[in-house]
């Protein structure tokens, strides 16, 4: 009665769960392999015959109806006093059951000694545990019936043993083998609300998204040396390598963490390991309180330097601390982002729709003021130390100075599409040239937008 419980188990689990929801779905896969993988050719060779085997009455439901049948045999054999033959056909039944079930099992644990063949496996991995479990009914039959201690030959003993090995070698070779590697899909790394197979938590999950380079960040390519080593070991290391980085605070630069054979997955850790992303976390917030304060020392700078006093009212005057990285600061319109003209006497240069402006020696911030006029300003020359006026073509109208912290400065072209004039000031070049720590504020920017033809550039200072 238990072997027969046990073998209408799974499909009682699937009856009962479809009368009380809407069905457990479906699912679907597909692999590509290449070369040869001996057991799992031979399982996909004999599918066929196997799945016709299965369709035949007396294997439905795990085998019920073959097992009513044997159990009637041995206790019809029994009764009339003929307990061999009882044996033996309780033995034939428990053959043909474990003639089901155990092959895919068998040709899984040849194929383990291969990682790569192993993880072509993995999809039906819940299908072999359903044949690992449909080999309890045939084991408590032969439990059952099987002979007295003292009657007990040597080829029962030596049965026994065999089915004994051959179970701990499939189960061992479960447990033991090498994990696979998942495909992003696999993991979620899409970003989708897919859910990572095998019961993965989602940091376990972007941990490993972040080892193969399957990021949202394309330009990340994962961690070097670990795209062939199975999802499994990869999280085990991580742990490792967390355990050692909480040990220094969650410090991932901390010498022992550096030093360490995986220390590579260092970069990925953040999303593994709370002690290193609350340590990152205080860093940005450190760097970014840094990166504020620089920032008001220099607007303080700029706001103590007195206010430019135009001689005519311009349409508007804009004031900024512009920061760049690279000498320059960018104008452009709409449609023409990433054009780097020439600047003239490394002051100022256009073309169509773009402009460049110098601001720093390399790095640093300057004080810009920028005024637009709907005609054309006098000339001012006290104060600044060099000026360059050159024309500009403004196809959109849309005219917007940019520096490399996201300041921006737009209105400039006040007619909208048309012909410019561009008329920079500048203060400072060869004190932040030739000082070694310059004060903030250094660097003093006067430019002016006027209605203009586009004619030869014009140095007046």
């Amino acid at each position: 009665m238990t072997a027969l419980l046990v073998s209408l188990g799974p499909d009682l689990y699937w009856w009962i769960g479809s009368l009380l929801t809407d069905g457990f779905g479906q699912e679907s896969f597909g692999w590509t392999t290449y070369g040869i993988c001996p057991g799992f050719e031979l399982y996909f060779a004999n599918e066929y015959i196997m799945y016709t085997i299965l369709e035949f009455p007396l294997f439905w439901y795990g085998g019920a109806p073959l097992l009513l049948l044997g159990f009637a045999g041995w206790y019809l054999s029994t009764r009339r006093g003929r307990d061999r033959l009882g044996r033996t056909l309780a033995g034939l039944t428990a053959t043909l059951l474990i003639a089901r079930c155990l092959p895919s099992p068998l040709l899984y644990a040849y194929d383990t000694m291969s990682p790569d063949c192993a993880q072509l496996w993995d999809p039906l991995s819940f299908a072999l545990g359903i044949d690992l479990y449909y080999l309890i009914p045939p084991i408590l039959i032969l439990l059952a019936t099987r002979t007295p201690r003292g009657q007990r030959g040597l080829v029962g003993r030596r049965v026994a043993i065999v089915l004994t090995l051959l179970g701990t070698s499939v189960i061992t070779a479960q447990s033991t083998a090498t994990s696979k590697v998942r495909a992003y899909w696999e993991l979620g790394c899409d970003g989708s609300s897919y859910t990572p197979l095998r019961g993965l938590a989602t940091v376990e999950a972007q941990f490993l998204c972040r080892v193969r380079g399957h990021s949202s960040d394309d330009y990340y390519e994962g961690v070097p040396g670990w795209e062939h080593v199975g999802d499994r070991e990869v999280l085990a290391q991580g742990r490792q390598l967390c355990d050692l980085a909480e040990r220094h605070g969650g410090n991932v630069n901390a010498q022992a963490v550096e030093n360490a054979p995986q220390a590579s997955l260092a970069e990925a850790l953040v999303f593994l390991c709370p002690a290193v992303a609350q340590a990152q976390a205080a860093e940005e917030r450190r760097q970014a309180d840094a990166n504020d304060a620089y920032q008001a020392r220099h607007d303080n700078a700029c706001a103590a330097h007195p206010r430019h006093k135009p001689r005519i009212k311009p349409v508007r005057q804009q004031h900024a601390t512009m920061f760049t990285e690279f000498w320059y600061i960018q104008g452009w319109e709409n449609g023409f982002e990433g054009t780097a003209p020439d600047p003239v006497r490394d002051l100022v240069g256009s073309e169509r729709g773009a402009l460049t402006i110098w601001a720093a020696d390399e790095v640093g911030n300057a004080c810009l003021t920028a005024e637009s006029y709907t005609r054309r300003p006098p000339l001012e020359t006290k104060g600044w130390e060099e000026i360059i006026e050159v024309g500009y073509e403004s196809p959109t109208g849309t005219l917007t100075l940019v520096d490399g912290g996201g300041e921006s400065i737009t209105g400039l072209t006040a007619k909208g599409p048309g012909s410019y004039r561009v008329r920079v000031h500048l203060r400072g070049r060869d004190l932040v040239t030739q000082a070694i720590d310059p004060p903030d504020g250094a660097v003093r920017l006067l430019i002016m937008v006027f209605p203009g033809e586009p004619t030869e550039p014009i140095i007046y200072k």
